[in-house]
């Protein structure tokens, strides 16, 4: 018999609210900020909202994961031990760490997940994290299927991985350009997405190769067709990206994924949600609606021909909609099914290849009136980057998520008992004592219809049985007040059955992989310093934001812009080639690109490194 797997699907959540919408759409978890010391550093939130979000998805068995992923300097370290400790009695149940130095200190024995900052893609990587304690991994974006697999043949660890949302071009915790450039660490919640700039790439000779074009923004990420193959690799956790994002972003994304994992689910009884309750939508969730720049699935499926970036805006394009039928006066016909609403937002290219976007004051039918008209053509493709009917809706109440129980009223020998008992069989009991008469008429329809009104409780009745013998009269405030009480128990008894995990017991006879740890082991105090020795390893360098150093990659990346160009050798090379070595500029950046294709990578410097 094959074993049962519990599944998550896991959003994110800027603020508690934002997490709330989460759970109702659907989500089994969420993560979220800390007060500090997240990679998102204006994704901060109280302890006092994730105290509150945390006993709202605890309702439903979902989990709280709070992000405080980090390096920390010495001075730090005190002040995030004190969090982490108001954060275990807020009820989070888990913490998404990168700094090692964390694990020396005197925590709570709340359970910690290795960040997708701590660059895990190899097996010996994830091994050696589940060995000193981690009990879930946050595996690169850059994986394959296949080697998602090999991780998981040989360790236990439960293993995360990205299935949607934005991209980040570097291997993440192997970022340092921005903090090259500005003094903004990626590995400290501060990236200024120098990636996402229009670049120039020019070869040795001075020769332009590509003018002002976003040569290292990727797409977004969307794997929602190779989610099954994502659970039969291994994967336990699935992960929507975007802990920037707004509500409706959220609330459309984890309602999307959903719906596909339930679907899964249906036919595939050894996979099982790791949350309760049933989800119930008034929209037709639709990922090409939110914010993305276009979708790729990245390497899941190794490096194949598709596109994984997308050079022509770092911006939202949304949906096409349709190709530019024809311009009359101040108004577009547009081609195509597509229904607009005012206050639709749209983009194109224009003639320089450039996306430019506009707004339309009134749509009638496929004709639509832009507040400004742009310059734009017949034939021209169309893309709708804000539907402002789509975002009306989830605007409002999106979805109702609900618990099913079981309601039995029966006698008691003093009086009245109320049982309440949910989809898992937690049960809660209340009584009253109470004269009962026998009813003139027939009371178990009014009876049933009482008991029913569970209004904005996460409760739903199934079933409703009625065991009092002989028809009695009860008065309708009695039932109500029944029907409350037995609510608030019954919650009262979700909370208290929900136990998080504790923190996995760490090994101490382990030798790490490498005697030598250079600035790419991002290790930033004396405590991460201690951690690393104790495993073998000889000399420690400081990370690059303690202190930096020339003449070292800022970046690794698995995308590569030779094979984008048509230039890589393992393809066969096309046409004239550049002279190497390759640089990106734009306006005082002066970048020096180096290809490894050996390992199928790319490096970026800055150039007057060299």
């Amino acid at each position: 018999m094959i074993g049962q797997r519990y599944i998550e699907l896991l959003s994110p959540a800027k603020n508690a609210e934002i997490g709330i919408g989460a759970i109702n759409h659907g989500a089994d978890a969420v993560y979220i900020g800390a007060p500090r010391f997240g990679a998102r550093s204006a994704a901060g939130n109280s302890i006092g909202d994730i105290e509150r979000l945390s006993r709202y998805a605890h309702l439903f068995g979902a989990k709280v994961y709070v992000a405080l992923n980090t390096i920390l300097r010495d001075e730090e370290l005190e002040e995030a031990r004190r969090i982490v400790y108001d954060l275990y009695h807020a009820g989070a149940d888990a913490l998404i760490v990168q700094d090692m130095g964390l694990l020396q200190l005197d925590l709570p024995p709340i359970p910690l997940h290795a960040s997708t900052q701590t660059d895990n893609r190899t097996p010996e990587k994830v091994k050696f994290l589940e060995a000193v304690g981690f009990s879930q991994v946050v595996l690169a974006r850059e994986l394959s299927i296949d080697k998602i697999r090999e991780i998981h043949d040989v360790t236990d660890v439960p293993l995360e991985f990205f299935i949607h949302g934005a991209l980040c071009v570097s291997y993440s915790g192997q970022c340092y350009l921005s903090h090259a450039l500005s003094g903004r660490s990626a590995n400290r919640g501060e990236c200024a997405q120098y990636c996402r700039l229009p670049y120039t790439l020019t070869d040795a000779s001075g020769r332009v190769w590509a003018k002002d074009r976003h040569l290292l923004s990727l797409k977004d990420l969307n794997l929602s067709d190779r989610l099954e193959q994502l659970l039969d690799a291994g994967v336990s956790s699935l992960k929507i990206e975007g802990r920037l994002k707004d509500i409706s972003y959220v609330k459309n994304i984890t309602a999307y994924y959903r719906r596909k994992l339930d679907e899964i689910f249906s036919r595939r009884f050894e996979y099982q949600p790791s949350s309760v309750g049933c989800v119930a939508l008034n929209f037709d969730p639709n990922p090409a609606k939110s914010f993305n720049r276009g979708f790729t699935r990245y390497y899941v499926d190794g490096r194949t021909p598709d596109p994984v970036s997308f050079p022509d805006t770092p911006k939202s394009i949304g949906e096409p909609v349709g190709i530019v039928k024809s311009i009359l006066g101040n108004s577009i016909v547009v081609s195509g099914t597509a229904s607009f609403s005012n206050g639709d937002g749209f983009c194109f290219r224009n003639d320089k290849g450039i996306f430019e976007g506009f707004r339309i004051n009134r749509a009638e039918g496929n004709r639509i009136f832009p507040s400004e008209m742009p310059c734009i053509h017949p034939k021209t493709v169309l893309y709708r980057n804000y539907d402002q009917a789509f975002e009306k809706i989830l605007s409002r109440k999106s979805a109702e998520r609900t618990i099913r129980v079981d309601i039995r009223l029966y006698r008691i020998p003093f009086g009245l008992a109320l049982e309440m008992t949910d989809e898992t069989g937690l049960s809660a009991v209340v009584t009253r004592k109470c004269v009962l008469e026998p009813a003139r008429t027939p009371q178990e329809e009014n009876q049933r219809k009482q008991l029913s009104k569970l209004g904005d409780t996460v409760f739903r009745a199934e079933n409703i049985v009625i065991e009092t013998g002989i028809p009695i009269f009860i008065p309708s405030s009695l039932l109500a007040d029944m029907r409350r009480d037995v609510v608030e128990k019954l919650i009262s008894v979700r909370l208290l059955s929900h136990r998080s995990e504790k923190r996995r017991e760490r090994k101490k006879d382990l030798i790490f992989s490498h005697e030598n740890l250079t600035y790419l082991g991002n290790v930033a105090n004396r405590e991460a310093v201690s951690f690393y020795k104790q495993y073998g390893v000889k000399n420690v360098e400081p990370a690059y934001e303690i202190m930096p150093v020339k003449d070292v990659p800022l970046m690794f990346t698995r995308y590569c812009i030779k094979y984008m160009m048509g230039w890589c050798p393992k393809q066969g090379k096309k046409g004239e080639l550049p002279v190497e070595p390759l640089r990106l500029s734009y306006k005082e950046i002066d970048l020096q690109l180096e290809f490894d294709c050996k390992s199928c990578g790319m490096r970026i410097y800055k150039a007057s490194d060299f």
